[in-house]
């Protein structure tokens, strides 16, 4: 009998205890009040219903065993199921839909688990055979025996059987089967967490070979869909987007080569298989640490092909922080023959990451610090190329200049060129090209060749949609209207449409992603829009000046026409008042953006980037100083842009109605201009007045700003008094005649 209850308790039924569901009477399951199926069958191995030779104490001390030959037999159909490799073809996809027989999906976590289970068994079958030779040993054996040998395995077996239930039924994988152990592991049974500890240490064996793959070599290893590390296709595919969509999109939007896809949307975090104990600032770590080593490994074509040399500075490169660019040049300038990353990082890496592997428990904080030390080592590597051999101070220079207006005898040259083209409605056809000629005339007469960055910038004007190259021969024609003439929608304002374009180079697109470009594109379209209405007033009132001593210079030779020349001064005196006040408004504007906002940002991120050699810390200071420039600009809120916005239109629609004031219908605009400039005026000082952005950290030079404006507290006044400029003068008697 106690060698039949040996077999028993190794999954192997015979006469003395039967498996009810092998035979034609089986016995019935208890009804469930709901309809879900219960997690765990009820154990079918009994007691062969015609055994009458065993006592009570007997019968009850056997019913107590029997369900670990149970639990054993299960977790052993677990282990071979789990561990069997049949299902392991060259053309298997884990996204595959049809999977035939509806057979479950392969699990390279579960195959592991079914290793330590498989552990975890062996020693209960050493426990069965220990207590088999005792029983051969003594000269009479007893119940006992079994029953003292084999009660701790009561705590084991049946957690371990329920565990592996839960997860056959819900087809748990990867990262959610290593939640659901480490939430096992927190009981308050030694023995039992022990146990699912050493299967959790299974699990992890998978999680550190996928790491090793993804932060060594930069290599997603993942044919089941387990890993939390995904390509981005695997979610298109969910979106049911054909792979060739997504390829498509990808060469369109980065067409320099795969490492740029793979950086800005090649891979994401699949929270579904992040592991619960793992934090999402870790997982974004991994994610960085792995697309840096995959750029550091596949460097594009054209960084291949070409040597990067550092800029170095020239003597007219007055503006350049000197501290920063020693300190770049003394830095040791790679040779391209040189890896971007050492194999001795590389092996300092996966040393890490073995370490992580060969202990015994998982201890969350070692483990985010040796992602942390990863991260450090991956951004440290990036930041050499992308700052020293791609010179990156280069290119935040050169952006500086020309979309910052740092060159501003470039811009005041380009639109002197193209005033008289800016003051027609831009043709639609030729938009564009016809910016051309001023923009290339402006770069011969400042820039000249001294600038090797100048030929990465082209003018294009992106409500037409046509990109400006460098020859005329390659701008592309544009559509014309429905109706094939020029819409009388567009005016002299849609020259407010003018942007720059910036070429820029891998691995510099890693830094300059398309966001930031377009945040460039911004100020630069609010700054041209400043520096051409400032022109624009200064160049009226030169006009009139020359026309007046030309005007002056003619009433000496005939004194009949001196009452009509006073005449016309008289009448155009309150005009330019009006003048100076938006020239003065327009003056400390410009002043307060790129002397307060722009050059003093350009100062904190210069400082920054001498300091930090981290490419992550390089990114936030950049994405800080593009912040810090629209919000102090107040680009971002809505009623001071409009307002501004309305401002600059006046002040254009002034100075082109300055030039025929003789028109009798031109003054009453004017006035009426004028007025409404004023109220405009009066309403932007009232809202930067406010303690809500005055007393705000988002623009710190603002009370500066303000202090010049309402210099000898005049727009206080007119704003208190509800003043006007134009009304509070009583009407002029010739201003009617």
């Amino acid at each position: 009998m106690l060698h039949e209850l040996l077999l028993c308790l190794l999954g192997y039924t015979g006469d003395l205890i039967i498996d009810v569901g092998e035979h034609p009477e089986p016995v019935q399951p208890a009804a469930f009040e709901d309809d879900d199926p219960p997690l765990t069958i009820a154990c079918p191995f009994k007691i062969a219903p015609d055994v009458s030779f065993i006592d009570p104490s007997e019968r009850s001390a056997i019913e107590r065993l029997v369900p670990l030959g149970f639990y054993y037999r299960e977790l052993s159909r677990f282990a071979t199921e789990s561990r069997d490799l049949s299902w392991i073809s060259p053309g298997w996809k884990s996204q595959d839909p049809s999977l035939k027989g509806g057979a479950k999906r392969p699990s390279v976590y579960r195959r592991a688990i079914a290793n330590g289970v498989v552990e975890v068994l062996s020693v209960y079958r050493s426990a069965v055979l220990q207590v088999e030779q005792k029983l051969l040993s003594d000269p009479l054996p007893i119940l006992a025996t079994v029953t003292r040998g084999l009660h701790k395995f009561d705590l084991l077996l049946l957690p371990l059987y329920e565990l592996i239930m839960e997860v056959e039924r819900e087809d748990i994988r990867g990262g959610q089967l290593l939640s659901l152990l480490h939430k096992r592991c927190h009981c308050g049974l030694p023995e039992l967490q022990t146990c699912i500890q050493r299967l959790l240490w299974h699990g992890h064996q998978v999680m550190y070979n996928q790491l090793a793959s993804w932060m060594v070599y930069g290599i997603l290893q993942d044919q089941y869909g387990e890993f939390f590390i995904r390509r981005q296709e695997d979610r298109d595919v969910e979106n049911e987007s054909s792979h060739a969509e997504v390829s498509e999109r990808s060469r369109t939007k980065y067409p320099d080569g795969a490492s740029l896809t793979d950086w800005h949307s090649g891979f994401h975090i699949f929270l579904d298989m992040l592991p619960e104990y793992i934090h999402m600032h870790v997982a974004e770590s991994i994610l960085f640490a792995g697309k840096a080593i995959r750029v550091l490994r596949n460097p594009g074509p054209a960084f291949k092909s070409q040597d990067v040399i550092p800029h170095q500075p020239s003597a007219t490169d007055s503006y350049q922080v000197k501290g920063f660019m020693e300190f770049l040049t003394s830095l040791k300038e790679p040779s391209m023959d040189t890896e971007l990353l050492p194999q001795s990082e590389a092996n300092k890496i996966d040393a890490m990451l073995q370490e992580l592997k060969d202990s015994s428990e998982f201890h969350k904080r070692s483990f985010e610090s040796a992602i942390d030390s990863i991260r450090i080592i991956a951004a440290k590597h990036l930041w050499q190329l992308v700052v020293v051999r791609a010179d990156l101070t280069g290119h935040l220079k050169a952006l500086k200049d020309y979309f910052l207006l740092a060159k501003g005898d470039f811009f005041q040259c380009f639109l002197e060129e193209s005033r008289q083209l800016m003051r027609l409605p831009p043709r639609q056809a030729t938009a564009e090209a016809d910016l051309v000629v001023p923009f290339q005339m402006a770069a011969i007469k400042t820039v000249g060749d001294e600038d090797k960055y100048f030929s990465r910038v082209s003018v294009r004007m992106p409500s037409f949609g046509i990109a400006i190259t460098r020859s005329q021969n390659d701008v592309p024609k544009a559509k014309a209207g429905a109706d094939g003439i020029f819409t009388s929608e567009l005016s002299p304002d849609g020259w407010d449409g003018i942007a720059l374009e910036y070429v820029v180079d891998w691995p510099l697109q890693l830094f300059f992603t398309q966001d930031v470009l377009s945040k460039y594109r911004r100020v630069f379209q609010y700054l041209i829009r400043l520096k051409r209405t400032q022109m624009e007033l200064e160049r009226t009132w030169a006009t009139v000046m020359h026309q007046g001593h030309s005007d002056f210079a003619k009433q000496r030779k005939n004194r009949s026409k001196h009452s009509t020349s006073q005449h016309h001064r008289r009448r155009s005196r309150p005009m330019w008042h009006i003048r100076e006040h938006m020239a003065f408004l327009v003056r400390n504007l410009q002043f307060y953006i790129q002397v307060d906002v722009i050059e003093s940002q350009w100062n904190v991120l210069q400082a920054r980037l001498q300091e930090s050699h981290d490419f992550t810390e390089l990114v936030g200071f950049h994405q800080e100083y593009m912040l810090a420039l629209i919000s102090q600009s107040f680009l971002d809120i809505g009623s001071v842009s409009r307002i501004l916005d309305g401002i600059l239109k006046l002040c254009l629609q002034f100075c082109w109605k300055m030039e025929d004031c003789e028109n009798t219908a031109n003054i009453s605009e004017l006035e009426h201009i004028a007025e409404e400039f004023h109220k405009k005026s009066n309403s932007l000082y009232t809202i930067l007045h406010s303690n809500r952005l005055v007393g705000s950290q988002r623009a710190p030079s603002l009370r500066r700003f303000l202090l010049r404006l309402n210099f000898n507290s005049f727009l206080e006044g007119t704003v208190k008094g509800g003043l006007n400029v134009v009304r509070s003068r009583p009407p002029l008697p010739h201003l009617r005649r």
